[in-house]
């Protein structure tokens, strides 16, 4: 594809990046938010709270596997380019949102240690695209080992022991 067919198509670099992030965030060209897709629905719908962690650790894994060296390369062109921030700061907040509805839900079934925004923060950073790139990338463990490492240690971390 020509670089002025690109532009035409995505007028500017940062809604070249927006539109690959959606692709890559969401598995497909369906047009739907994270929130309604079937693979998350599902998290939230899983009546066992140990599983339901279990089911988002997949889940991360396999976002993380399509989506991560996007979301590096976003992050070091953020910072030049007001856009690319813009749209860095959504994705951050939008992940934080997510996770937020993920322990809401185990909030309800009384399956938390600790209150909603602790254990959100706690869930953001385990399962953030920065620890995937410190253990995978960097460490070199595959992702079967984080998606393990992470459901384990998001049962440890945010279930009550009851």
């Amino acid at each position: 594809m020509a670089l002025k067919t690109v532009y035409v198509a995505f007028e500017t670099k940062s809604g070249v990046l927006r539109a690959l992030w959606h692709l890559l965030l969401r598995g497909d060209q369906v047009d739907a938010p994270v929130g309604e897709r079937n693979w998350y629905r599902e998290v939230l719908a899983e009546p066992d709270p140990r599983r339901q962690l279990e089911l988002n650790a997949r889940n991360a894994r396999a976002v993380k596997e399509r989506a991560c060296e996007l979301l590096a390369v976003l992050e070091g062109a953020a910072p030049t380019d007001p856009d690319i921030q813009a749209l860095w700061d959504r994705i951050q907040s939008d992940f934080y949102e997510n996770q937020r509805m993920i322990v809401e839900s185990l909030a309800a079934k009384h399956a938390l240690r600790d209150d909603v925004p602790r254990a959100t923060d706690i869930l953001w950073t385990l399962n953030h695209p920065a620890t995937w790139q410190l253990l995978v990338f960097q460490r070199g463990w595959t992702p079967a080992e984080y998606e393990r490492w992470l459901a384990e240690t998001s049962c440890t971390q945010l279930l009550s022991s009851k």
